[in-house]
């Protein structure tokens, strides 16, 4: 039995190795550029109008409520929820670790080219989705099965796209997220792990429980704090380290191209190895063309696919261009992924590095509020999912899966490195058959952002 387990997780470890390293982050770069190309650059063209339609109807009143929907920006708080998580904090210092401070370049990189795919996924989920349970919901699994026209296959790839994702996000995803948290709150309180899981499994029920309108007004009101509080702690950072800001930047540059004018020949970086794990923990950490975040926009109410699409592109300005660069930065000005350190250790040292012990507990605040805000996005991901495989009924016993796959989590102590590699691996099925449906439903994204361009109204009833 040991042994066939030992060839299991081998077979899943270099799977999950073999498509993330030299597959995934490749094709999402060329759909990417395609998308970018194809539709004519609109994170470049309509970068304004994209932030006016995010933010417009939050400060000048211009979204209403309609049942069964979130509002514009709720949708957005949703989707950066599970976007901005333990990635942006160990995947940063990850990414820097294997690539130099050149990864972070390229991390910018897949950032902008990123964009132009999520614009696509939004403006799909918004075109297929549907009434369910009197609420809307859509994702990949709706534009896959309704807008391709080879029916047996499109029903079995968005059946496989469901499964992966349930499996992914909402039990794997969640068993890791909620392991991050207590063990970052072992380390800053010694508190013990169980307990937290327990603490996080019942906060996260009532989450769960109170549906759509609850995950939403949870969304809108902690994301926007959560990132908030990481920023102004870099600040605080990047003040106390002020005369490191410009090198680090500089760093950032010189080290995309040339790595060893910054890292010495010893370290053996390549430009190489700076694009591919600048690209590969970027769109990791964005989620662009992965098929998550597109079950948030899904259910925006707006007037046009494409304004969600361009709220879309907001999302991963948060979390790559701001919040994963704020973690670069604090890394790089402090030194701290010189140290021989690994994954957060990197970035705790950072802040360690300027607030000393308490630098520890603030990471450790600001991870919970990561990664707990990710449970709850995930979550609500794998709950459309299993609306599209079972309806109502499945909601039970999914969020019951949920709840037991947290409190497991909080006390996993072996075998987390195998669990994150099952993580990544079901997150990389995830994206094949989202690929197929974006690179075949291009042209129907194409001339809904025409009609948008043109100032047509969008009527909803041909869907």
């Amino acid at each position: 039995m040991d042994s066939f387990l030992k060839f299991v997780i081998d077979v899943i470890t270099k799977a999950s190795d073999l498509m993330w390293s030299n597959v995934l982050w490749i094709i999402l770069m060329i759909v990417g550029v395609f998308y970018t190309v194809y539709l004519g650059f609109p994170q470049i063209r309509f970068f304004g109008r994209a932030f006016k339609e995010t933010f417009g109807g939050v400060f000048g009143g211009k979204e209403k409520d309609q049942e069964g929907t979130m509002s514009s920006f709720q949708a957005l708080a949703t989707a950066v929820a599970a976007q901005v998580g333990t990635g942006n904090i160990a995947g940063v210092a990850t990414a820097i670790m294997a690539g130099g401070p050149g990864a972070i370049f390229w991390m910018w990189v897949s950032g902008l080219i990123g964009m132009g795919t999520i614009f696509g996924e939004a403006v799909l989920a918004q075109k297929y989705r549907e009434v369910r349970d009197g609420n809307y919901v859509g994702g990949p699994a709706f534009y896959i099965s309704k807008g391709l026209k080879n029916k047996p296959l499109a029903k079995f790839l968005a059946g496989f796209f469901s499964v992966a994702i349930i499996i992914a996000l909402g039990f794997i995803g969640n068993l890791v997220q909620s392991n991050s948290i207590s063990a970052a709150v072992k380390e800053a309180t010694g508190i013990n792990p169980i307990f937290v899981g327990i603490g996080i499994a019942i906060a996260a029920a009532l989450v769960f429980m109170g549906g759509m309108k609850r995950i939403a007004n949870f969304a809108e009101m902690v994301v926007p704090f959560m990132a908030a509080l990481y920023i102004i702690g870099v600040i605080v950072v990047l003040f106390v380290y002020g005369d490191q800001v410009g090198p680090a930047f500089k760093s950032i540059f010189v080290a995309a191209f040339k790595p060893s004018s910054v890292l010495g020949g010893a370290l053996g970086v390549t430009v190489k190895q700076a694009i591919r794990f600048g690209v590969a923990r970027g769109l990791f950490s964005n989620e662009a063309g992965m098929g998550s975040t597109p079950h948030a926009h899904a259910v925006a109410n707006v007037k046009h696919p494409a304004e969600q699409g361009l709220v879309a592109i907001v999302g991963v300005v948060i979390d790559t261009f701001i919040v994963c660069t704020a973690t670069a930065m604090v890394i790089l000005v402090t030194g701290a992924h010189e140290r021989g350190l690994a994954g957060p250790l990197v970035t705790q040292a950072a802040f360690s590095s300027a607030f000393g012990n308490y630098g520890t507990v603030f990471l450790a605040i600001c991870l919970t509020f990561f990664a707990f805000t990710t449970i709850i996005g995930w979550y609500y991901f794998g709950e459309t999912n299993i609306r599209y495989l079972f309806g109502k009924k499945g909601l039970l016993p999914y969020r019951i899966i949920v709840i037991l796959f947290l409190i497991l989590g909080s006390s996993l102590t072996k075998k987390v490195d195998f669990v994150w590699t099952m993580a990544d691996f079901f997150n990389g099925l995830m994206v094949f058959p989202n690929m197929i449906a974006l690179i075949f439903l291009a042209p129907q994204v194409k001339n809904i952002l025409d009609s948008f361009k043109a100032g047509h109204e969008y009527n909803r009833e041909e869907m």
